[in-house]
């Protein structure tokens, strides 16, 4: 029990960093023009960053529990469709994802999950 919180607690770290480094640092501003040529105002109240930690973290959860039933490649390649490609159809249906920041958004996500699975079965190995 005890390693796979840590497993959970690590995984989860490494995902809100590795989200904070791509959204914060990397592409905030790409964000912020891109909402304000929408007519929009970005999200960036601390609320919106704590449900963003909450995210990380159970997605962290979700991916361990991917690793508990599958080989390292599924588990990334599940966990990935799951996190990543769902948000960005949703993003897309709702007229708010910049399609051109998935040039970088693709292989910067699958370098989190990749991570986030090793993470997962080299703390807590079955």
């Amino acid at each position: 029990m005890n390693k796979s919180f840590l497993a959970i607690l690590i995984t989860g770290i490494w995902v809100n960093i590795s989200e904070f480094f791509r959204n914060e640092l990397l592409f905030k501003s790409y964000w912020l023009e891109h909402y304000q040529s929408l007519g929009l105002t970005f999200p960036s109240q601390p609320i919106n960053g704590a449900l963003w930690g909450v995210w990380g973290f159970v997605f962290a959860w979700m991916i361990y529990m991917l690793s508990r039933r599958f080989s390292l490649l599924n588990t990334m390649i599940i966990g990935w469709v799951m996190g990543f490609v769902l948000m960005w159809i949703t993003l897309w249906n709702l007229g708010v994802l910049p399609g051109s920041l998935l040039v970088y958004a693709v292989p910067l996500s699958l370098l989190e999950v990749s991570a986030a699975a090793y993470l997962c079965k080299r703390l807590a190995p079955l």
